[in-house]
């Protein structure tokens, strides 16, 4: 968009991508030096909202339009957000019995009407901010539930892995929010994996893009296809990894790859993906053991431990490898006797190999954040 020969679509591209330059750097140093401390809430099993309108500006928070238990008002965005912070809140509680997003019950505060047709949602290391989008390529950003639980999902990783932002942590971290993400809406509609649409940001795009969705889990590649967005970028396997020095290291893009594997391993599993698939997930995410500069691999191997270790040498161990597997990240290898401590992870059960690498591409060198 920003390279559209239309200046009333680059002019406005721009702006969006500088601004996004600056909270995604306020975010990254809230990873680095921590936020503020805030008091968690009186009761942790109850969410903490807060709704603010930035009145089309970009001062934050903005002016005070809702809080929590109060009825909704006429404004459809901060209704829609109230709600999609609330739906975020229900399944990391119920599902994972994590409390709110720091897991010690931290006030979810939002701002809505963010800027002048801002094509774009971010957390920034301390709370949401929707933009309205521009009417014509994209419509407002609370649409989605799934964005919602994206953005928030952020500040689960930070609060727990803190994923680098770039190359394959950074991809990782997004994938994350993608995961997390789908599985909101998922819990909110109570869909098994088979009814669910594993489309990000369905409904967001704008009535003449030729489009679905921002991302598909699905089928990486095939969400948009449009001459003012361009193709959708996404690879599902290793094969197809993009380098570039843009996106950050193409967080964006191939975050596609543990996107798909996470949808191969809940297709297989079946019934409510944020059950068994998602809890792998959460464990590997949440245990500790991921560190912040984690490799698809290293991710990877941690979500064979994690199942291996909730729910033994099963079905759901087989599902985990076979589809990193499938995405060209892991060797399958067959369940089965090995000698002790061929994997002190996975209690004597053989080691998934490591088969992704990274494929020679281009030089890097082209910096331009993409949007979302």
């Amino acid at each position: 968009m920003a390279r559209s020969q239309d200046r009333s679509v680059s002019d406005l591209a721009r702006r969006t991508l500088q601004q996004d330059a600056f909270e995604r750097t306020r975010r990254r140093l809230t990873t680095v030096l921590g936020a503020p401390p805030v008091a968690g809430a009186t009761d942790p099993d109850r969410p903490v909202r807060t709704l603010y309108d930035a009145e089309h500006t970009t001062d934050l928070p903005g002016r005070q339009v809702r809080t929590e238990g109060s009825e909704p008002g006429t404004d459809a965005t901060v209704n829609r957000a109230y709600a999609g912070l609330g739906a975020t809140f229900d399944l990391y509680l119920n599902a994972y019995q994590r409390h709110s997003i720091d897991g010690q019950g931290l006030p979810l505060n939002a701002t809505v009407h963010y800027s002048e047709g801002y094509n774009n949602a971010f957390w920034n290391g301390e709370q949401m901010v929707f933009g309205d989008g521009d009417g014509e390529i994209f419509r407002d950003f609370t649409l989605p539930v799934d964005v919602i639980g994206h953005e928030l999902t952020h500040g689960v990783t930070q609060y727990t892995a803190n994923l680098t932002y770039f190359g394959q942590p950074g991809a990782l971290n997004e994938s994350m929010s993608d995961v997390f993400g789908s599985l909101v809406k998922q819990y909110l509609l109570q869909q098994s994996a088979d009814q669910a649409d594993w489309l990000i940001g369905a409904g967001l795009l704008g009535p003449t893009i030729h489009g679905v969705a921002l991302r598909s889990m699905k089928a990486p590649g095939t969400a948009y296809d449009d001459p003012m967005l361009g193709r959708d970028p996404q690879p599902a396997t290793m094969d197809d990894y993009v380098r570039t020095g843009r996106d950050n290291g193409g967080v964006h893009i191939n975050s596609g790859i543990p996107n798909h594997a996470f949808y191969l391993v809940a297709e297989a599993l079946g019934g409510h993906a944020w059950e068994q698939a998602g809890q792998i997930w959460y464990d590997a995410l949440t245990g500790g053991e991921l560190s912040s500069g984690a490799t698809f691999a290293d991710f990877a191997q941690l979500t064979v431990a994690s199942a291996h270790a909730r729910y033994g040498p099963g079905s759901e161990r087989e599902a985990v490898v076979k589809a990193w597997a499938e995405v060209g990240v892991l060797e399958a290898q067959p369940v089965g006797a090995t000698p002790p401590g061929t994997s002190p992870a996975d209690n004597g059960m053989p080691a998934p190999v490591v088969v992704g690498q990274i494929p020679p591409g281009p030089p890097l060198g082209e910096e331009d954040d993409d949007g979302e």
